[in-house]
């Protein structure tokens, strides 16, 4: 092969050199699309390792509860047994009451510290919401089965009086001692004194109606109906007032207060609640003849579930839901109706069970340490209510009753305070009130104080009064 001309050699060598640069030039833009795809894919890895993490992190709560729930499930034999002993020693603490005089409830309570986080069972529990929840129905099937078994015949003589009990009474109860607190405690304001005479201030269902029936304590001239009649409706009025008072602390000094939407609550409250229990209670036994369920097990669930409604609707509507309670009670229980029975004996067990669980649950919510240091406070607002407020309000409401003066002597004894007051006193720590903690111990105290020096002498001083059947 012979040597090319300079002139070829020298157009091979150009186009040899743009070939050369060509491939170069695309070499770069290859490099170019890779390193910028390797970039997209490097920069969703990066954001897909970032969501993940952040995935992650809020399933990390989420797992602990996992975790605990598992725990719970594998355990549930153990937590079901705990249950069961302290259902049943509960339960068999009636013949503790029967045997020795103290009130079941007391019993009840004192088991439920022993169970607390400062007792042997060590359980934490400070949540006054789900103590609130709790006491609220309880309350609601307590109530009805007080009602349930309250004879309007016997109600009926006494009634205008139990009405005044349990609205006037309240009032005078709840202003007198909030004067002797106010002049007592300097440094408590009156607001601050009629919030806590306000929650004490009524009598209490779950307590009247265990001591009263749990110790089958007979009375002369209808007072057991007067006395069952006053706690079970006049919860209404001491919730009323405490809710009333609450909303003028927390408006402040400055705030303009507005006469008529209180007005309205107490009307609605009243009003709209007796309507509703009486609308459901004369509906519910025609409701029992008209269903003709073939399983008379379900009877009692559906008495159940038309409490709830009663509950429900009247409280919806701005009525007071306890109050609807018991009148529904009282009016279903004066006729006959289907299972009627077998409904009363449901209800009878069930309110025995959310007496216990009600008191357990109070009894976990306090710790005893904490009642030492209000203990000196406790007695002395406690002389004042059983010995000058509970006196007042009973003689002054009754000046013209057909009541005796040892008859009145023995109502104001009956002032017993239980479940209602410990769980009105949960309501300043929800609103943030200042003074919460201050109020919880001593209410809990109080309600120690009436049931040990009230409760316990009940048939005493029925007896030694002359007010007891013989």
């Amino acid at each position: 092969m012979g040597l090319c001309p300079p002139a070829v050699a020298g157009e091979i060598l150009r186009l040899n050199f743009e070939r050369a640069a060509q491939v170069i030039k695309n070499k770069v833009a290859a490099s170019e699309e890779n390193c910028r795809r390797s970039f997209a894919r490097t920069s969703w890895a990066v954001q897909a390792v970032s969501v993940k993490k952040s995935k992650k992190a809020e399933p990390a709560y989420k797992k602990l509860r996992k975790e605990k729930m598992l725990d719970i499930l594998e355990n549930l034999n153990y937590y079901l047994i705990i249950v069961g002993v302290v259902l049943f020693f509960s339960a068999y603490a009636s013949k503790l009451s029967e045997r020795f005089g103290v009130p079941l409830l007391l019993i009840f309570l004192a088991i439920g510290m022993i169970l607390g986080e400062e007792g042997l069972g060590g359980i934490k529990f400070s949540n006054a919401v789900i103590a609130q929840a709790v006491g609220t129905v309880a309350l609601i099937f307590i109530l009805y089965s007080g009602a349930l078994e309250t004879k309007w015949e016997d109600v009926k003589s006494v009634a205008l009086s139990g009405v005044l009990l349990a609205t006037l009474g309240v009032v005078i109860t709840a202003f007198v001692m909030a004067g002797f607190i106010w002049i007592i405690y300097k440094d408590a304001s009156f607001l601050d004194s009629l919030l806590f005479a306000s929650i004490v201030s009524s009598t209490d269902a779950a307590a009247v109606f265990a001591i009263l029936r749990g110790q089958q304590i007979r009375l002369k001239n209808n007072l057991s109906p007067l006395l069952e009649l006053e706690s079970g409706a006049n919860d209404p009025m001491a919730i009323f007032l405490t809710i009333a008072v609450i909303e003028l602390i927390t408006l402040g000094a400055n705030a303009d207060f507005n006469g008529s939407i209180f007005a309205f609550k107490f009307l609605a409250q009243f009003g709209v609640g007796i309507a509703f229990g009486a609308l459901f209670g004369l509906t519910f036994p025609l409701l029992c003849n008209r269903l003709n369920l073939t399983q008379s097990g379900l009877y009692p669930l559906i008495s159940v579930a038309w409490m709830f409604v009663i509950f429900g609707a009247s409280s919806a509507c701005y009525g007071n839901g306890y109050l609807s309670i018991y009148i529904a009670g009282v009016i279903s229980s004066r006729a006959n109706f289907y299972n009627k029975e077998n409904i009363h004996a449901f209800h009878n067990a069930i309110a025995w069970m959310m007496q216990i669980i009600v008191f357990l649950t109070l009894g976990l919510l306090v710790y005893p340490s904490k009642l030492a240091a209000w203990a000196g406070a406790a007695i002395t607002v406690s002389l004042v209510l059983i010995f000058i407020a509970r006196p007042v309000a009973v003689f002054i409401t009754l000046a013209f009753s057909r009541f005796n003066l040892r008859e009145k002597f023995y109502i104001s004894w009956v002032g017993l305070r239980g479940a209602v007051p410990i769980i009105l006193a949960t309501y300043p720590y929800i609103y943030q009130i200042a003074i919460a903690d201050v109020i919880f111990n001593v209410v809990f105290f109080m309600v120690l104080i009436s049931v040990l020096l009230q409760g316990m002498s009940l048939p005493f001083v029925a007896k030694w009064l002359g007010v007891a059947e013989k």
